[in-house]
């Protein structure tokens, strides 16, 4: 049985959102530059451009990239030989969070009930899923997602017989109707299967993985491929202003489902979706 203490759960924690609040991912950057390079529209080159300059000035000078620094989603894969020792798991983490976001002098943006509006004043709790699997692993991965993306995101109980056809018109409407309130060019997370909650998680899941890495599965990989030159067809572009670049990559995740059912979710994120992970 492995040991691991509530302390380098809370200082994990910590580095994680102080990194992700300032250093957008490399993969993320990378992609800005190459849209960047492909854009006609000099309109939409100046917006992409201050996109970068924003991530680089966010890097040099330790200020958050965007100032709606989110409500942290956190996934925790945990093997189930790992004993949390010296405190309370999901308290770890969120004393993690409050001190990063106070260090960091990010914005707090989490009320403590959702008609009262109360701010808690430190931007907890966060919402905290747990992947229990064989083995002593411990891995956290933070996604600090802001309200503009989060607000633009669906679902929908498709019917089996809408198959492909389905899912491809469902995800283009989505990103549609957000125009430019996604903040683009966009990470579109699709999430395929399972029952409403779980094709949800997997959207959002679907936003974790690097966006230069495709499914594993080819049927799949393709279908990303398919989406991301539909969605950027409709030429909404950067911050919805006109542009070949209004998503950067479509990411799909799915799960085994209902004969009956064809549940399909879309998490929409940003051009700074951030996101950190570490190894315990």
């Amino acid at each position: 049985m492995r040991e691991i203490y509530y302390e380098q759960i809370k200082a994990a924690v910590k580095q994680c959102v102080l990194k992700a609040n300032l250093e957008l991912p490399e993969d993320i950057e990378a992609a800005l530059r190459v849209a960047w390079a492909g854009e006609d529209s000099e309109r939409a080159r100046g917006l992409l451009q201050i996109m970068l300059d924003n991530a680089e000035m966010a890097r040099q000078q330790r200020m958050a990239i965007c100032q709606d620094t989110g409500l942290v989603a956190v996934t925790i894969s945990i093997g189930q030989d790992v004993h949390i020792v010296g405190g309370d798991i999901n308290e770890a983490v969120n004393a993690g969070i409050r001190e990063g976001y106070q260090e960091g002098w990010f914005r707090k943006s989490v009320v403590t009930d959702p008609l009262e509006r109360v701010n808690s004043g430190d931007n907890t709790p966060a919402v905290i899923h747990y992947e229990l699997a064989a083995g002593d692993h411990f891995i956290i991965t933070v996604l600090p997602k802001g309200a503009g993306s989060e607000n633009m995101g669906q679902l929908t109980m498709l019917k089996p017989a809408q198959g492909w056809e389905g899912v491809r018109d469902f995800v283009v409407k989505v990103v549609k109707e957000a125009g430019g309130n996604a903040c683009p060019p966009v990470i579109v997370g699709v999430g395929i299967g399972g029952n409403m909650e779980m094709a949800s998680y997997l959207a959002k899941k679907a936003l974790l993985r690097p966006i230069n890495r495709r499914h594993n599965k080819p049927r799949l990989a393709q279908l990303e491929q398919e989406l991301l030159k539909m969605v950027n067809r409709l030429g909404l572009g950067p911050q919805g202003l006109g542009g070949a670049t209004t998503a950067l990559a479509v990411n799909i995740e799915s799960y085994p489902t209902h004969i009956a059912c064809l549940p399909v979710a879309v998490s929409l994120g940003c051009h700074a979706t951030r996101r950190s992970s570490c190894e315990l």
